[in-house]
């Protein structure tokens, strides 16, 4: 048992040292084409977090969790669309980054609109 908790232990102790990828994802439903659209500092927090709020029907977005019941989790993608490199300029600001990224795909995907979950940015994680 205690080999068990060493292994637990390890592998806590790796994921808080692994170094966090920010960028821009989206959830994507296969079918319709409706999107939500999201910033993070830390990526595959908020896809872990949408995947399991959807799949425990607790999703905060009414329209995605409806679709989600209706369809099943194989009409949905959850992708990272770009990832934010890193930068030793001082003047680099990851928020701002973040934000000018967000709003890049938000046009390039025509978002909002009728292929949109969210109306807006997601708040950031």
């Amino acid at each position: 048992m205690a080999k068990q908790d060493k292994t637990r232990a390890e592998i806590r102790r790796a994921y808080k040292a692994a170094p966090r990828e920010a960028g821009v994802y989206q959830v994507k439903n296969l079918k319709s084409g409706k999107i939500v659209l999201g910033s993070s500092k830390n990526l595959h927090g908020p896809l872990n977090r949408h995947r399991f709020m959807l799949s425990i029907g607790r999703h905060p977005n009414e329209a995605l969790q409806t679709d989600w019941n209706q369809l099943g989790p194989a009409a949905f993608v959850f992708e990272i669309l770009e990832i934010v490199k890193p930068s030793d300029d001082p003047a680099f600001d990851l928020d701002d980054e973040l934000t000018l990224l967000e709003q890049i795909w938000l046009e390039k995907l025509g978002l909002p609109g009728e292929r949109a979950y969210n109306a807006g940015p997601m708040r950031r994680d």
